[in-house]
């Protein structure tokens, strides 16, 4: 399996921005496909945006648009740019890696997490 940990969440005001970065160690980065979910308090975990081994990307519709999935498989790297951020996004940010080609929206078909990176975005 491959080891994930997130970094880049914060405190910030609507409509500011943020890069969340999740860095990969362990097996071969490009052997997976990456996705990013979030949890909010009290709510289910749900999919934000996905990333194919060869960067085809995929989004909730609630954040199309403004998120943007990427890849640096040559630092092993997983990156999502988050612009004009609303409150609704506060969350706590989950990269997830999964032994395809192309991600899956499914949390429960992922085997590799990292601990979460928290996002807050004050009105």
């Amino acid at each position: 399996q491959v080891q994930l940990v997130e970094s880049g969440g914060g405190l910030v005001q609507a409509g500011d921005s943020l890069r969340l970065s999740c860095a990969a160690s362990g097996r071969t980065f490009g052997t997976y496909a990456m996705s990013w979910f979030r949890q909010a308090l009290g709510k289910e975990r749900e999919f934000v945006a996905g990333i194919s081994r060869s960067s085809s990307t995929v989004y909730a519709d609630s954040v199309k648009g403004r998120f943007t999935i990427s890849r640096d498989d040559d630092k092993n790297i997983l990156y999502m740019q988050m612009n004009a951020l609303k409150p609704e996004d506060t969350a706590v940010y989950y990269c997830a890696a999964i032994g395809r080609v192309f991600p899956s929206a499914n949390a429960n078909e992922y085997n590799s997490w990292g601990q979460g990176t928290q996002v807050t975005v004050s009105s």
